[in-house]
Formats: C-alpha cells, structure tokens, sequence
C-alpha cells in the first residue's frame, strides 16, 4: 500500500490531544481587536475541541492523527 497524503492545510489547524481528541483554535483573534475586551481576547486564546460531528471528516484529511 502506499503512504495517505496528509492535507497540509489541516495539520496546519488541528491537533491531537493526549487522549486522542482533535482540537482547534477559536475564530476572531486576527485583527479588529481593540475594541474586544481583554476577556473576551483571552477566552479566544484558549483551544477549542472539534465538534463530533466534525472529527470523522478531519481525521479523513489527517490520516496520521
């Protein structure tokens, strides 16, 4: 059998956990963000984990997750 390419977009944007979870990072920390609240900023610094329904198709594009 040969090697599954990995799609390099998603291994750019999810990870694994230690217990095998796939997590993401949060949207809307790019720019625009002087008038967010310092909570706010933080909370969207934190991972999020991919929802069930979504892990099916990122570990399709990750084999090697």
């Amino acid at each position: 059998m040969p090697k599954l390419k990995t799609r390099k977009a998603a291994a750019k944007r999810f990870r694994a956990t230690g217990t095998g979870k796939v997590v993401r990072r949060k949207a809307f920390k790019n720019h625009l963000l002087e008038h967010k609240s310092s909570d706010k900023k933080n909370r969207l610094s934190q991972m999020a984990l991919v929802d069930e329904r979504d892990v099916k198709n990122v570990r399709l594009m990750l084999p090697y997750l």
